[in-house]
């Protein structure tokens, strides 16, 4: 049983149907002009307006990547290279997936400023934080639409909304939003926004970034003329054509998903808490994805649990997988200021559409099973 979707999640059949064309029969390189690239090049922007129409955005506006840690790199670095000479300070969050954090603190190295927001117990960003944060040389604020760990929701609109009337870029990496809510650029008031395929049941090694008309970027690599001389190379055509259909299917199941995906985390969340001493829900209980359940649990240790859950056929994870060879507790849960031992006492449970209320109850019953048994084992449990 599957629920760690928010580490990826299986290519949906009709993505892989409509990428499959694309690695044999129609195999042209989309700069070409005779007609098999003509074709390559056909489907590559029908993809592209694809990806717009989920976004809010106009295809002119969508830049193809490698997926959402390139998305990301390109949004927070083309800003602070192009626009370095007006400003060197940045203001993002404590809680950003390492795509982001790590790229902010590369620019540290390089002479920029960052300001690190924090966001209490509840894990969210607070307004008047980034306006106390705001500086006369702040160039960028880059602030997660969703957390890859916790799943909550930040205030991306309102905070938008202080960037454009202080005329500040404002980036969000939204790879854990797309496709899952609701998300329309123009409404989030975001100039750059990031992508990435293989959340949304699409292919790995995709994704794009939303480059609002107007903004402009300092190139990260350099070359031919592909995507607007932003990300020159030859294009990835099945996966562009995979990432399309993917926000094809998500766009006309939207609502529907969502409120399916809202039940079983709800069903999921409830039955923990209900029938487990001493469980805890990780930050806020209603501003948060509706596929995801962060769960602490007092007197275990996390990794141990996952080892159980793998045993007994479930596939979960203890925070992000792109941070799951770091020995150190997650930032993401010493941010909500917890104890190192209760960090280390979580679970992530991500949901998908493919799963069941029945799943859910196996689940219930699987993690209460490991939980008692761990904590019968555990020095730290009844001390």
């Amino acid at each position: 049983m599957y629920l760690d979707h928010s580490a990826t999640s299986p290519v949906n059949p009709e993505v892989l149907k409509a990428m499959e064309p694309f690695f044999s029969q129609e195999f042209g390189n989309a700069s070409t002009f005779y007609s098999l690239g003509r074709t390559a090049r056909q489907a590559m922007e029908a993809a592209r307006e694809n990806v717009a129409s989920l976004i809010g955005a106009s295809p002119q506006e969508i830049i193809f990547t490698s997926g959402g840690t390139e998305s990301d790199n390109m949004a927070i670095k083309g800003t602070a290279y192009k626009w370095k000479n007006k400003g060197k300070h940045i203001i993002t969050s404590a809680i950003e997936h390492p795509a982001v954090e790590e790229t902010c603190r590369y620019l540290e190295k390089q002479g920029f400023e960052v300001t690190y927001l924090p966001v209490y117990e509840e894990g969210i960003v607070r307004i008047e934080d980034v306006l106390a944060a705001i500086r006369e040389d702040t160039i960028l604020i880059t602030i997660m639409h969703a957390n890859n760990e916790i799943g909550t929701i930040q205030p991306i609109a309102e905070i938008g909304e202080i960037a454009r009337k202080k005329g500040i870029i404002f980036h969000s990496d939204a790879v854990q939003t797309v496709g899952k809510i609701p998300v329309d650029v123009k409404k989030l008031n975001v100039d750059l926004l990031s992508i990435s395929a293989h959340k949304l049941y699409g292919p790995k090694g995709i994704g794009a970034l939303y480059v609002k008309k107007g903004v402009f970027l300092e190139p990260l690599i350099h070359g031919g003329g592909h995507e607007r001389a932003l990300r020159p190379g030859t294009e990835n055509v099945p996966g562009i054509v995979g990432l399309g259909k993917a926000c094809e299917i998500a766009l006309k199941n939207l609502k529907k998903d969502q409120e399916y995906v809202t039940r079983l985390r709800n069903q999921l969340i409830a039955g923990i808490l209900e029938n487990l001493e001493e469980s805890y829900l990780n930050g806020d209980p209603d501003k948060r994805l509706p596929n995801n359940a962060h769960l602490r649990f007092n007197g275990i240790e996390g990794e141990s649990l996952v080892l159980h859950l793998d045993a007994k056929g479930i596939a979960a994870s203890t925070g992000s997988a792109c941070s799951s060879k770091k020995l150190e507790p997650s930032h993401v849960l010493m941010a909500l200021g917890l104890e190192k031992v209760e960090a280390h006492g979580s679970l992530r449970l991500s949901l998908g559409t493919e799963n069941t209320p029945e799943d859910i109850e196996y689940t219930i019953k699987s993690i209460k099973e490991a939980v008692t048994t761990l904590r019968n084992l555990s020095p730290l449990w009844n001390q």
